[in-house]
């Protein structure tokens, strides 16, 4: 068994696929210690710099690993998430372990039982290997007593927010896959920055309870992986109605992985060339077209759309979150609001402000463009789009200290699927001249994860994109 693991460490391990490292434990390759032990040695030797996890679990991850292996023995198999080491932002309730949202305000919360989806990580067989950095509050500011997760392709650059650690960790391979949460943006945005996947399922097929709130009405909870299939894995563990979470929606959940190999002959893509032109720089315009006609290759028919005037509907964005992270912070807001950094202190006070006639015509933007892209989708099965304007900007500490909240411009592509919680799929797609990746964003039905990621899965079988690692070398021991 070990002569095995040293050959695998030399093909490095931890950059291989979920899958490709839950088959080697199922098949008693290589023991779930084993590869826990392996990859806690790499977030102590890499994460130094990275700063992706908030708190390493080691003796809980062991132990879990310990219980996986038992189970092994006695032919107690949980599926493809056995013995596999996963991680989750700091948002998710962990029992008897600090749960702190990047917020000194939470410094002493330590939860006294686990949100859902991290109890259901566990009945899969996952080994929970610690929690992962965000910026405050799950917005887009850090707190200056927490770290900032760098980006491992350039730590000059934007490493996403705000489930900033989950893209980090997942990218630098300290983890085989995280769960993250996503607003405004907060999965699609770090898995584009650190080029790998970020699955936003549809709002309300994962439950949110033991999740620390952004905005209510907005908040989804998905995984980062490497691939697609990953991505697919842990959303059907963590999917289905909770008692607990009375908005998570009282529907089967499919299975994830069964149509992955189809491929996209016949499916309706709808794109428009021209917003994508208009709205990304000239290297991401030109890799997502290019994206898009690697699917017309395989034989998905390419509709050609016209995307709403998104100028018009982003400005409710900030009201109605600003709003919602009010209430969510009630406890805390105003009473404690000195203790919380400049950026979301900001945050919060802005959204204070906000009248009952201000939040209602924001609604009625969000419907409003609801509506609109309900009137797409009824000619099309995925529309394609850029997650992102451009690629990772740079970016200084001093502005991700402090400053005010940002144009909501950047998020043209992630707010209109936070407002009607359609799911959503970014995969990487290509690398600027910079060296910085560039990523494609596929959007379904409702509850149409599976072709989402029957999509995203042909595309990468097509292209090489998600299998570019960043060069790490220098930084490990």
């Amino acid at each position: 068994m070990n002569k095995i693991l040293d050959a695998e460490k030399r093909e490095e391990l931890h950059f291989k696929s979920l899958l490709e490292v839950s088959t080697l434990v199922r098949n008693r390759c290589i023991s779930s210690v084993e590869l826990t032990e392996s990859l806690l040695r790499r977030i102590e030797s890499l994460d130094g710099r990275q700063k992706s996890y908030a708190t390493v679990m080691a003796d809980h991850a062991l132990a879990a690993a310990e219980r996986a292996d038992k189970e092994l023995t006695n032919q107690k198999y949980r599926g493809p998430l056995h013995g596999i080491p996963i991680a989750v932002k700091d948002v998710f309730f962990t029992r008897d372990v600090r749960t702190m949202g990047g917020t000194a305000v939470l410094a002493d919360h330590i939860p006294n039982e686990d949100a859902t989806v991290v109890k259901r990580l566990a009945e899969a067989g996952a080994v929970l290997m610690g929690k992962l950095n965000l910026p405050e509050g799950a917005m887009a500011g850090y707190n200056p007593l927490f770290d900032i997760p760098l980006n491992p392709w350039n730590p000059g650059v934007w490493s996403g927010a705000s489930s900033s650690g989950s893209g980090v960790a997942t990218a630098a391979g300290l983890a085989y896959g995280t769960l993250g949460s996503d607003t405004g943006g907060s999965i699609r945005f770090p898995a584009a920055c650190c080029g790998v996947v970020g699955l936003k399922p549809t709002w309300g097929r994962v439950s949110r309870y033991g999740v620390l709130a952004l905005a209510e009405s907005m908040d989804h909870v998905g995984p980062i992986t490497r691939r697609t299939a990953d991505a697919a894995v842990i959303l059907q563990a963590i999917a289905g109605h909770d008692s607990k979470d009375p908005t998570s929606l009282p529907v089967p959940v499919p299975d994830m992985l069964k149509h992955l190999e189809v491929g996209v002959k016949g499916v309706r893509i709808g794109f428009d060339e021209q917003a994508t032109v208009q709205h990304t720089d000239g290297e991401t315009a030109q890799a997502v077209e290019a994206g898009v006609r690697v699917l017309e290759q395989l034989g998905a028919e390419v509709i050609e759309i016209q995307l709403p005037d998104l100028d018009e509907f982003l400005p409710a964005w900030p009201i109605l979150c600003s709003a919602e992270a009010v209430l969510a912070h009630e406890s805390n807001y105003p009473c404690r609001r000195e203790e919380y950094a400049p950026y979301f202190r900001q945050w919060l006070d802005m959204g204070a402000k906000v009248s009952g006639a201000e939040y209602a015509r924001a609604n009625n933007l969000r419907a409003n463009c609801n509506g609109r892209f309900r009137e797409i989708f009824e000619t099309i099965d995925v529309l394609a789009c850029p997650s992102m304007t451009g690629p990772p900007w740079p970016v200084t500490r001093k502005e991700s200290y402090g400053g005010l909240p940002r144009d909501p411009s950047v998020q043209r592509f992630t707010i209109p699927f936070d407002f009607n919680g359609n799911p959503t799929l970014s995969v990487p797609c290509g690398i600027n001249q910079d060296g910085l990746p560039l990523s494609l964003q596929f959007v379904g039905h409702p509850l149409k994860e599976p072709l989402l990621c029957q999509v995203g899965h042909a595309y990468e079988q097509a292209t090489e994109w998600h299998i570019l690692q960043p060069n790490l070398e220098g930084i490990a021991k």
